[in-house]
């Protein structure tokens, strides 16, 4: 017992001896260190449109309007399943709501309802054609956007360029500093894509009523934006 405690107080000791002398000295800084990020875009056409369609109804009781809605998008349902092929027509609803309209005297005067059916894929003249020929749904929105296939190609092109700039200007910054080669410390990369944005409601909806022709689309252009940022070692 006696040698068990005191090897137990000789370790403690050695410890605290070991604690204050890790106090006594100060980390030094790295030295020779920067920091630098380098970006590389590509700009690419967007591959994917996304078309809402959607019809209002009106009544003193909710259950008139509700049924009424659905029957109307049970209809636009059956015609544009009759189109549907994956990934390049895919179907899907939307929102659905219903809400009171109230009066003067805070009393309901009237219901509200809407419901959405949303056409999207890769097929621009599929999607355009089934909207125009769905009947008692105007068209509410169109948005274009990447494809994650495309999103990941074109990402990968973006993320070579930003790294080869990195590269590049590290050597630059290692030479500038009179330093012959650098290594690195830490690195991230970002990446991100601006594109897609909906188009106006009512240019939309004044295309679809003109006709039952196919809704005029045409796409834009993304462009996707890797960053790489992080430190080196100039040596």
């Amino acid at each position: 017992m006696k040698l068990f405690t005191r090897l137990y107080v000789s370790i403690a000791l050695m410890s605290c001896a070991g604690m204050l002398q890790a106090q006594g000295t100060a980390v030094a800084p790295p030295q020779n260190v920067a920091q630098l990020s380098a970006s590389g875009a590509v700009e690419v056409v967007q591959d994917m449109l996304a078309m809402t369609l959607n019809t209002t109804r009106e009544g003193s009781d909710p259950t008139t309007v509700q049924t009424q809605l659905k029957t109307a998008l049970d209809a636009a349902l059956a015609e544009a399943r009759k189109a549907a092929l994956p990934g390049q027509l895919d179907v899907r609803t939307g929102q659905f709501s219903l809400y009171p309209r109230y009066g003067r005297e805070g009393k309901i005067s009237n219901w509200v309802g809407s419901a959405e059916l949303v056409l999207e894929g890769r097929d621009f003249t599929r999607i355009s054609t089934t909207a125009g020929k769905i009947q008692g749904m105007a068209v509410a929105q169109t948005s274009f956007s990447l494809s994650r296939e495309q999103r990941e190609r074109v990402e990968g092109e973006a993320q070579a360029l930003a790294i080869n700039r990195f590269k590049a200007r590290a050597a630059d910054v290692a030479r500038g500093f009179g330093f012959s080669a650098y290594t690195l410390r830490e690195i991230a990369v970002n990446s991100n894509d601006q594109g897609g944005f909906p188009r106006p409601r009512m240019m939309a909806m004044e295309a679809k009523a003109a006709s039952d022709a196919p809704v005029p689309v045409e796409a834009g252009r993304s462009t996707v934006q890797v960053t790489v940022s992080g430190s080196i070692q100039m040596r």
